[in-house]
């Protein structure tokens, strides 16, 4: 293989590109899934489109797999550098090119942290709804790439919804363009859509003009308590079927509430087996009713404990509690993967008890929560013993393996918003056929015939030959 790394210091300037030997690329050989570190030879760190396209120019002509990164906040595994070669990272491009008022749309660079753009938007009286969990750090580009999603998706959607147009680097360098500016337009094959969720098999995203609403004016916020998972499914069930569109309706399970327990404002009652958190948000004048429906469904669905907020402080607190849940869980065990299943609503509850069979059959300790309005469910599998041990590796994967088999066999799906990356791309063939998986390897070949771009992402080996 060249000595990429040097040839890129060359092209890039010596201060965007590190070497291998530089304590600083050990950053760029991991991100924040559990999988392990994967070397790599350089990591180029990029701030153009056209030094974009020269890192994938290159790379093609020298043979040398490419990784695109943004934050590197994922938790798959996706931008993990597998086949070596060099990371191909955009953080540096944070450009918000333009906010329009007029068209409702935000033109801006890959690099450009979640959070930054919300607030940028909504300084402007505008709203851009997608809201990962990780909004503080996590990158629009990365955000596309994975067509990440949030609490907000039940009402708003996931990413894809607000992509209306990109600009991608592909393999060898060519930059091309897809999509529009306008809200409309069915000109074509919808290419945006394909690029939006592909993980960076196909191209590198390098600008991306994203579509904005009106920013409401007010929100409100429920937080329910119930004694079981059940009366909280019923109580989601009968505010969404009275026509209610909160637009963010989460759900977490006792152990979830247990381990929050010490650190939570709110004191929740011994009796608690299920929380459900709901915001609303429009029309002042509307958002009372709105709330005052939500809590006579929890309270005629057996809640313990309702309580409303429409000051910002007070919603803070409530959402405090539900922030706290993944920090709480890692914190207490030594060992936590952390994936999310998404089920038909119908299945939710069966899909809880499902996750409760699991732990005590495998004896795997097990915690639930997530946005219940759109049935992703975050299941976290912990362990206290030493995840060196293969034994206590083989013990949390076949439980993983399970909680995915049956979120399948519920008519469910892998995940709803982290992608499958690394993590989840042996388990694909779980969901989808042997013949979808290899149209799904040709037309990522279209793009990429090396297979050089993330490589060994999303699709696994070839089990058996497809019949033409």
């Amino acid at each position: 293989m060249a000595d990429i790394g040097h040839i890129l210091a060359r092209e890039l300037g010596a201060e965007q590109v590190i070497l291998r030997g530089d304590e600083r690329l050990d950053d760029y050989e991991r991100d924040e899934s559990p999988m392990a570190a994967h070397p790599c030879d350089a990591a180029a760190l990029c701030r153009t489109t056209e030094e974009v396209a020269a890192v994938l120019r290159l790379c093609r002509e020298h043979k040398v797999p490419v990784t695109p990164r943004g934050a590197g906040s994922g938790l798959t595994g996706g931008c993990l550098p597998v086949r070596g070669g060099v990371v191909l990272s955009v953080e540096r491009m944070q450009a918000i090119k333009e906010i329009s008022i007029d068209d409702m749309v935000a033109v801006v660079e890959p690099g450009v942290v979640t959070q930054t753009l919300q607030n940028a938007v909504e300084e402007q009286g505008l709203f851009y709804p997608p809201d990962p969990a990780s909004l503080e750090y996590c990158s629009i580009g990365g955000n596309a790439a994975n067509n990440a999603g949030g609490p907000r998706a039940f009402k708003y959607g996931v990413t894809r919804e607000y992509v209306l147009g990109l600009e991608v680097g592909l393999m060898g360098g060519e930059v091309l363009r897809v999509g529009r500016r306008c809200t409309k337009g069915v000109t074509g094959y919808d290419l945006t859509a394909g690029f939006v969720g592909s993980e960076g098999t196909f191209g590198v995203i390098t600008e991306l003009t994203l579509r904005l609403l009106p920013r409401p004016p007010a929100q409100a916020t429920l937080l329910a308590v119930f004694r079981s998972v059940g009366d909280a499914g019923r109580a989601i069930t009968a505010l969404i079927g009275r026509g209610l569109r909160p637009r963010v309706i989460e759900l977490a399970d006792k152990s979830s509430i247990d381990h929050i327990r010490p650190r939570s404002r709110y004191k929740f009652p011994e009796t608690a087996h299920a929380i459900v958190l709901v915001e609303v948000d429009g029309d002042g004048d509307t958002l009372g009713m709105q709330i005052e429906r939500i809590g006579e469904d929890c309270d005629a669905n057996g809640a313990i404990d309702v309580f409303a907020a429409n000051d910002p402080a007070e919603r803070r607190a409530l959402w405090e509690a539900r922030r706290q849940i993944s920090p709480a869980l890692k914190e207490a065990h030594r060992y936590k993967i952390g994936e999310d299943i998404c089920v038909p609503r119908s299945a939710i509850v069966e899909m809880l008890a499902r996750v409760d069979r699991i732990s005590a059959e495998t004896g795997v300790p097990t915690a639930v929560f997530g946005h219940a309005g759109d049935g992703n469910l975050h299941v976290n599998l912990m362990s206290d013993d030493d995840p060196a041990d293969p034994a206590v590796m083989a013990r949390l994967e076949h439980a993983c393996g399970r909680v995915f088999a049956d979120a399948v066999a519920l008519r469910g799906t892998l995940s709803g918003e982290h992608g499958i990356g690394l993590v989840k791309r042996d388990y694909m063939p779980l969901e989808q056929s042997e013949r979808l998986l290899e149209w799904q390897r040709r037309w990522k070949a279209m793009w990429d015939p090396d297979d050089l771009l993330n490589p060994g992402k999303i699709l696994p080996a070839r089990r058996a030959a497809c019949s033409e």
